[in-house]
Formats: C-alpha cells, sequence, structure tokens
C-alpha cells in the first residue's frame, strides 16, 4: 500500500492518529479542570508507567484540554542535572503570557510577573550565598520579599500562591505539567510537594500534572510522608486488546484499509498492546502489505522490520547508554525475568541478581544505581528491581553475549 497513507506514528511522544484507551484518564482530568475552576477542592495529578506506553502523549493531550479551557499552561522535562528554578519559571511566564490577555488590570499582572522574575533570579551556590543567574526576559523588574529567598520550598509555595491567585480572577486557573518527573532532585520534589500542599489547603486554582516512571511514587513519598495523599496517581499501562485494535483500525478506516480477523490477533500478540510497539507493527505492515485487507501473512513478512528498528532505536540505544558491569547486571535481570517466549519481565530480587553472578549484594549497588539514575532499570519495591522499557528483558534474552 501506499507509504505516503501511512497513517501510523512511532515516535517519542509523537501522539498516534488515534488515541485509543485513555478515555478514562481524559474523562477524569475534564472533572479535575471544572472542580477546580468552580473553586473546588481538588489533587493534582500523577501519571505513572513503563517507557513507550504513551505517558508524554496523555500528558499533552491533557495540557490541551487545559488550553481549551483558556487555562494558563506550561510544561517542562525534569533533568536529574537541572534545578527545578529555571525551567519552572519559564513554564509559569507562559502560562501568565496566556492568562494575561483575560486579565482587566495590567498591573496587576506585572506585580506577578515580578515575583516570578525575583523567583528566576535566585538561587542558592554551595557557599550560601545568594546571586543572580540567568535573565528569564521578564520585562518587569523583579519584586522583592517575595519568592526571593533563595530557598526553593520557601520560595516555589510563594509563587505559586501568587500565580494561583491571578487565575483567580480571571476564573480559571493554571496547570504546570512535568514530565520525567522522578528526575527531579529531592530538595525539588520536596518543595513541590509542599508546594502543591499549599494550594490544596488554600483550594487554590494551580495544579500541577507529572508524569513518570512507575518507582515515581516511592520518590514522592521519601520527600513528604503526606505525598500518597497529596496527588491523584494513575497508572497508565499497555493497552487491551479492544483498545489495540482501534488503535490500528481507526486510522486503517479513515485510508480505506481493513484488517483481517487473524492479522489483529498477531499484531496483539507481537505488541503485546503496548502502544508504542503498536504503532511501530502497524507502521511496518501497512508498508509491507500489497493491499487491503490486510492479512496475518502481511504481520509476518513485516514483523522482522519493525522488530529491527526496535532493536536499534528502542532498545539497542538504552543497551549503549550501559557500562559493561552495568550489561552484565542487566543481562542477569533478563534471565531471571521470564524465558524467551515470555511476553512480561517481571520484578528480580536483586539477592538472586547478585546469586547468579556470583558476587555479594553490595558490590552490586554502583552498577544497580547507575542503571536507575539512567532509567533503564527501577525498583518498586524494597529489595527488587525492574525494566522500564517493556520488553527489554525479552529482547536480552536473544542478543549474543
Amino acid at each position: 500500500m501506499d507509504p505516503v497513507r501511512n497513517p501510523y506514528a512511532p515516535g517519542a511522544g509523537q501522539r498516534p492518529p488515534e488515541l485509543a484507551g485513555r478515555g478514562r484518564e481524559l474523562d477524569a482530568f475534564d472533572v479535575v479542570l471544572e472542580r477546580v475552576a468552580r473553586g473546588r477542592p481538588e489533587r493534582s495529578l500523577v501519571l505513572t508507567g513503563l517507557r513507550g506506553v504513551g505517558k508524554t502523549v496523555l500528558l499533552n493531550t491533557l495540557r490541551s484540554a487545559a488550553i481549551g479551557r483558556l487555562w494558563g499552561t506550561g510544561k517542562i522535562e525534569a533533568r536529574p542535572d537541572q534545578s527545578l528554578r529555571r525551567p519552572v519559571s519559564a513554564a509559569l511566564h507562559m502560562a501568565i503570557r496566556e492568562l494575561a490577555p483575560h486579565h482587566r488590570d495590567p498591573d496587576r499582572v506585572d506585580e506577578v510577573l515580578g515575583v516570578l522574575k525575583a523567583f528566576a533570579l535566585r538561587f542558592n551556590d554551595p557557599n550560601g550565598k545568594i546571586r543572580d543567574r540567568w535573565s528569564p526576559g521578564i520585562d518587569v523588574p523583579p519584586a522583592r520579599g517575595r519568592a526571593d529567598s533563595g530557598d526553593i520550598e520557601i520560595d516555589l509555595v510563594e509563587l505559586f500562591t501568587d500565580a494561583a491567585s491571578l487565575a483567580t480572577d480571571v476564573g480559571t486557573g493554571i496547570a504546570l505539567f512535568i514530565d520525567e518527573m522522578q528526575d527531579l532532585g529531592p530538595a525539588d520534589v520536596s518543595a513541590l510537594c509542599a508546594a502543591c500542599h499549599e494550594l490544596s489547603q488554600l483550594g487554590a486554582p494551580l495544579i500541577v500534572v507529572g508524569a513518570g516512571l512507575p518507582h515515581l511514587p516511592a520518590v514522592l513519598s521519601a520527600a513528604k510522608s503526606y505525598s500518597e495523599r497529596l496527588f491523584r496517581y494513575q497508572r497508565i499501562d499497555r493497552l487491551d486488546r479492544v483498545a489495540a485494535d482501534l488503535a490500528l483500525c481507526a486510522p486503517a478506516a479513515r485510508e480505506d484499509v481493513e484488517y483481517e480477523a487473524k492479522a489483529l490477533d498477531l499484531l496483539y500478540e507481537k505488541s503485546g498492546g503496548y502502544p508504542y510497539f503498536v504503532q511501530a507493527y502497524g507502521k511496518a505492515t501497512w508498508d509491507h502489505a500489497p493491499q487491503s485487507p490486510v492479512t496475518d501473512a502481511d504481520v509476518r513478512v513485516a514483523a522482522p522490520e519493525a522488530e529491527a528498528e526496535l532493536a536499534v532505536g528502542f532498545f539497542g540505544s538504552r543497551f549503549e547508554r550501559a557500562t559493561p558491569a552495568e550489561r552484565e547486571y542487566m543481562r542477569a535481570m533478563a534471565i531471571l525475568s521470564g524465558d524467551p517466549d515470555n511476553d512480561m519481565d517481571a520484578a528480580v530480587p536483586t539477592s538472586e541478581i547478585a546469586t547468579a553472578l556470583g558476587r555479594k549484594p553490595a558490590s552490586l549497588s554502583p552498577a544497580r544505581d547507575a542503571l536507575i539514575k539512567k532509567g533503564l532499570i527501577y525498583s518498586g519495591e524494597r529489595g527488587t528491581v525492574a525494566f522500564t522499557v517493556p520488553h527489554f528483558g525479552r529482547y536480552l534474552r536473544t542478543q549474543p553475549v
């Protein structure tokens, strides 16, 4: 079939042509937006899941929903080597600019922008001194005595409170979207939790919507014990069979293409229902199928190409980031987490990995910690580790040592 008309989009954070299986999350967020706008108490939201399940796509879709209700929005991607202060400043600047045209008092907007600029220009250096850094591009003088203490927890609470009051003036809200939220530093996580806690007590119309790996709730809980009650947690998982079929069939139908039942059976078996894999196998199958309807034979012919692309771009690129010691650790994990025909990679006790490698558990801690920091594995429960990437264990089990 014509590759130019191929509707599938296996890209990082790229919205698929049919956002299937996420209606519950979208409906729940609409309720959150409406409740917050009406001054009703509501919690901020945290999305968790493995890589490739569509967290970033869903995060962007939720942001679009907020924009559609005339909310001020901003989005950041957390990085382990970057303080929260600068990206939050840029994101809230964007949110305030979206609200400003609807506000009747320009001086009030400038007042909040002054607080934002004061927040952006302050940080603590290793010697405990406070000094200026980075110009945020705000054309008002920085405020004094507000969000400029240099203590990120104090400053973030004050900044969020003032920004929320601006949203209250125009009868909407502000939503701050944070991707890769597990990569925030401990001090930033603590400050973010404290700010969300203060906002929830005030009933202020500012919410945080975060997305991250499955261990994100543990990261938040380690920062503030009340975080378990502070956020609404939603686990984003692979698609069920109905949703996976819809993700394939709906875009194809718009191009007058159909799938045979056996083709859909095989595509679900190959993809496991993971949204990224659904798109990858769908794209390869379309390019190889000579005509409609698409058959299981077309899927079998196309599958090696999809698997080769995943091996290089999805699995291989991550494996290459690991050191030899870290690769050895992951190979042991892969052997212990399942068999070559297993669709799911189970969590593995770290003690079993040490036994398999003939090492003491303490000697493997550096490799384990480095893999967690690189986002290749996570520790969902104490004493166990699992892959952040679906099918990664299966991929490693098929690779030569």
